[in-house]
């Protein structure tokens, strides 16, 4: 069976956003989307912004086809504002990282859809561990010839993406010891993980053709792959990123993705061929970036050349940089190196945890929270000018 894909304009772009509804009190994940986006669809507007997702402690804001990321950010920023008219009411507030540091799997409600039960009762205790949280970046693709050579070339930059995005250290209560457990939990499921390459059209079509006929898949969409081709919409798709505290780092990512899409488009234009990595290669990156996230040392290439993270990503920066220019994104960009100097999400999540044991967990919500309200990385000394500040306005009032 033919694998259509559609029409789409070059490098236009689309953003994906999970957030968690918090409870202000209790800090702790509460099951309120039903009544939130009944809330929303009251408003028209609206509804091509915020969406339902597979549990009911979630809510995804999206932004529309566009342009340019500015014009996303915008979306985006829309969404999250519009969401507080119906989770303040409720003392909810929203918050997000790849995963929540406390809050128990088996105790999240899943949203009732055929689809989602589907997942759950196939993958059983896997399925129900996906308490897991991120940012979906869509880039536009011209030509369906380069949509499989544009997305090898974007496994040989995929540890480096998921590192920068790595949020998720805590799970269940616990140090993992991971810099994003989302990406280790996230590819238990079957169709999930790091991206099988192929390098003609055809080879996809007969896997799908397979997948189908032996009932593993019902549609391409359930294809979780951290990057994959979005056939329904003409686009490439990086799910690899875990959620990002505040819209700084989603502009970073979704800017970053941008280029690099464009980057290796380029490359095809000129008659060039992308950069390829072995598929053993590519998982091994997988891993050492889920492990170590900002501290990795990753494989270059098929001679098993090896880079430390900060060291590629400086270099990707300066290779980028007339690619944002001509894509309008050169501040977005320049705002992975903020990631560089505060630390990636899941340091400044262990630095609040080991600054008070006690209330380590705690803290880190708080931390999220701070960070969403602030729209921006906080240092740890910003982030306790911030609760110090709020804890004087609540007088003896819970922190935040």
């Amino acid at each position: 069976m033919p694998l259509e894909f559609a029409e789409s304009e070059r490098s236009s772009i689309g953003v994906e956003w999970e957030l968690q509804l918090v409870d202000k009190d209790s800090n702790d994940l509460r099951q309120s989307a039903d009544t939130v986006i009944a809330e929303a669809r009251k408003y028209p507007e609206l509804s091509p912004h915020i969406h339902r997702e597979m549990l009911l402690n979630t809510v995804e804001v999206t932004s529309g086809k566009r342009n340019t990321v500015n014009e996303c950010m915008e979306d985006l920023r829309f969404g999250v504002a519009s969401l507080r008219d119906f989770t303040d009411p409720l003392r909810i507030d929203l918050a997000t990282a790849g995963t929540h540091p406390f809050a128990r799997p088996a105790y999240q409600r899943v949203t009732d859809s055929r689809r989602y039960a589907e997942l759950v009762d196939r993958t059983q205790y896997w399925g129900r561990q996906m308490l897991l949280y991120g940012v979906h970046v869509h880039v536009g693709i011209e030509d369906r010839s380069k949509v499989l050579p544009i997305i090898n070339a974007l496994v040989t930059r995929a540890g480096v993406l998921q590192s920068l995005s790595a949020s998720s250290p805590f799970w269940a209560g616990e140090d993992t010891s991971y810099a994003s457990n989302r990406a280790m939990i996230f590819q238990q499921l079957p169709t999930a993980g790091m991206t099988p390459q192929f390098h003609r059209w055809e080879e996809l079509e007969r896997y799908h053709d397979g997948m189908l006929r032996t009932g593993v898949i019902d549609s391409f969409d359930e294809l979780r792959w951290d990057i994959r081709p979005s056939i329904g919409l003409g686009t490439i798709e990086l799910r690899i990123f875990d959620a990002c505290t505040n819209i700084l780092e989603v502009e970073a990512l979704a800017s970053l993705s941008h280029c690099l899409v464009d980057y290796y488009s380029q490359m095809i234009d000129a008659g060039e061929k992308p950069p390829v990595i072995p598929q053993w290669f590519a998982d091994e990156n997988k891993w050492r970036s889920a492990r170590y996230g900002m501290e990795a040392i990753l494989i270059l290439d098929e001679d098993g050349n090896e880079e430390h993270i900060r060291d590629i990503v400086e270099k990707m920066l300066v290779d980028l940089a007339p690619t944002a220019e001509k894509l309008g994104c050169s501040d977005g960009l320049s705002k992975v190196r903020q990631i560089l100097t505060f630390g990636a999400s899941y340091q400044r999540q262990r630095a609040v945890a080991e600054a008070n044991p006690k209330h380590a967990f705690d803290d880190v919500v708080e931390l999220m929270r701070a960070e969403m309200g602030a729209d921006s990385p906080l240092s740890p000394q910003a982030f306790s000018e911030i609760r110090q500040a709020n804890t004087r306005h609540k007088g003896a009032g819970r922190r935040i």
